[in-house]
């Protein structure tokens, strides 16, 4: 039944990584497996209409891109000539999200797969043996999830992951935390150990050559009971502190690097210096830590100085924001790092992420503690620093103030003043910088409460409603300050702005490699707040 014709299809959003899942697929089905012809697209392209596929399938990463997986998964239908039964959709959001799309109506007959591939082939994919599906018989097959994944396909596009010579693989699977924010434990459920972690690399290796890096994409590696195991495995695989690798015909030899991507767990980096000096011994760049709420301080604070203590000096942290947390909260996390910095001489990189619920189609959540407002503000200043917040003082201090009064003033601003920053404190803009920030001086507490909630109410292209209806004196001419500037004038500002300034850039140096992905970070507003025209 060899040379059957499947299409993997991933959605055209911008992501970090290769689509595992998909290579897992290409080779069960490719040379190594059932010998079928196999095609790698990303996005919609007119052109694959022009092939009658006997199965595509699809993956879908975060769960707010609802709206282009949605779009992908109808063209998809079109790809596929209507035939629902030919069309599998896996992967983060499907699964997550997996009732709302096997009620969609207009994809009935469609699979929607849930979690992953871990069974035999046949059953993980629910194949109907009745119906004489494809495969349909591979009841006792080794399961998908267990597959040497197939690198070549990432040829077949245009596009170019990030990360990309690396070995993608797990030394653990699930969680031993089961946090609300989360979705691990609906994913993965508990943490367990994979059978073998060298024989993957080993089998990638033999297929596709040697990779530079090795990217563990484990949820809490630490929590593993073979810990110091799987750090003696990840230095005999060549992964050792300092590690190189010279190719064939390359004249200078590339460092290589270890990313648990996910990041580790501080509570448990914490109970005793040996998880550190353990990590200290395997090329780990960056040491990434997850410091979600201001409670974790202690323990976050304390593997910091043990990672210190042991050589670890390139640091990374996930900061949650916008789940239980507040503006003040999020701001001493990121203030810490400073401290930090300055104190060891150490180089941390904070990344904050939006909490959303996992099972919501788009970023519209707002945190009982936060605004609409302020939430949009925060993105504004993260765009500019894509995303990431640097420990460097003067680049912390910039972006985000001294102190907490000066955050929660720069959350407060009009957004083209966060945005064109150095135009209105410095140049052109500086006079009516200063009015705004005389009238808001003026404002006590609950009248900028009242301001907030105003802002939060309207899209900005109605701020002019607000200014009309407005009633108190101070309020109304704070308001007019927020009325959106045209295109025109903010390029005008962008183009002064950028020939007499340093971008805030130059400070922000994290390789591509290295930063966290999210994939909503450069949404437009109505896409981030889940705005109405």
């Amino acid at each position: 039944m060899a040379g059957r014709r499947i299409l993997l299809l991933e959605p055209g959003y911008k992501n970090k990584y290769p689509p595992l899942g998909l290579m897992k697929i290409a080779a069960y089905h490719g040379p190594h497996g059932k010998r079928d012809l196999v095609k790698f697209a990303k996005g919609l392209d007119p052109a694959l209409k022009d092939t009658a596929w006997d199965r595509v399938y699809l993956t879908t990463l975060f769960s707010f891109e609802y709206r282009k997986i949605a779009e992908t998964i109808d063209f998809a239908l079109e790809v596929v000539g209507g035939r629902s039964e030919r069309l599998f959709v896996g992967g983060i959001a499907a699964s997550l999200m997996n009732e709302r799309f096997r009620d969609e109506p207009r994809w009935a007959g469609v699979r929607f797969i849930k979690g992953l591939l871990t069974q035999a082939p046949a059953v993980s994919l629910e194949l109907d043996e009745f119906a004489e599906e494809l495969y349909a018989d591979d009841i006792d097959g080794t399961p998908i999830e267990d597959l040497v994944p197939d690198y070549t396909i990432l040829d077949q596009i245009a596009y170019r992951y990030p990360v990309r010579d690396a070995y993608f693989a797990y030394a653990s699977r699930g969680c031993i935390r089961k946090c609300h924010f989360c979705g691990v434990p609906k994913l993965e459920g508990g943490q367990r150990d994979v059978e073998s972690l060298t024989d993957m690399i080993r089998a990638i290796e033999e297929r596709h050559g040697p990779k530079r890096d090795l990217l563990l994409m484990d949820n809490n590696v630490v929590a593993s009971p073979r810990f110091k195991e799987l750090m003696a495995e990840i230095r005999d695989l060549g992964f050792a502190k300092g590690a190189k690798l010279q190719r064939p015909g390359e004249r200078v030899a590339s460092q290589r690097r270890v990313d648990f991507n996910q990041g580790v767990d501080a509570r448990i980096l914490a109970k005793d210096p040996m998880y550190l000096r353990e990590l200290s011994t395997i090329a780990l760049r960056p040491l990434r830590i997850a410091f979600d709420h201001l409670g974790l301080k202690g323990p976050y604070e304390k593997a910091v100085r043990y990672a210190h203590e042991f050589g670890l000096h390139e640091l990374s942290n996930y900061m949650l924001y916008n789940f239980h947390d507040d503006p003040a909260d999020l701001f001493e996390r990121m203030r810490l790092n400073v401290t930090l910095n300055e104190e060891l001489g150490v180089r941390i990189w904070s990344f904050p992420m939006r909490y959303q619920p996992t099972d919501r189609p788009d970023r519209g959540f707002i945190g009982a503690k936060w605004t609409r407002y302020q939430l949009r503000s925060l993105q504004i200043i993260l765009q500019a620093t894509h995303g990431v917040v640097s420990g460097e003082p003067q680049f912390f201090k910039h972006a985000f103030g001294d102190t907490y009064a000066d955050f929660e003033a720069i959350l407060a601003r009009p957004h083209h003043f966060i945005f064109n920053r150095e135009w209105y404190e410095k140049l052109g803009g500086r006079e009516e910088f200063e009015r705004y920030s005389a009238l808001m001086a003026q404002m006590d507490a609950e009248q900028k409460a009242a301001l907030l909630a105003r802002l939060s109410s309207k899209d900005p292209s109605r701020y002019g409603e607000l200014v009309e209806a407005e009633t108190e004196p101070k309020l109304k001419a704070l308001l007019a300050f927020y009325l959106p500037i045209s295109k025109d004038r903010e390029r005008e500002i962008w183009r002064v702005q950028r020939d007499l300034t340093d971008d805030i850039d130059d400070v922000c140096d994290m390789p591509d490699d290295e930063r966290v992905e999210d994939a909503g970070l450069n949404d437009d507003a109505d896409a981030v707040d889940g705005l109405a025209a």
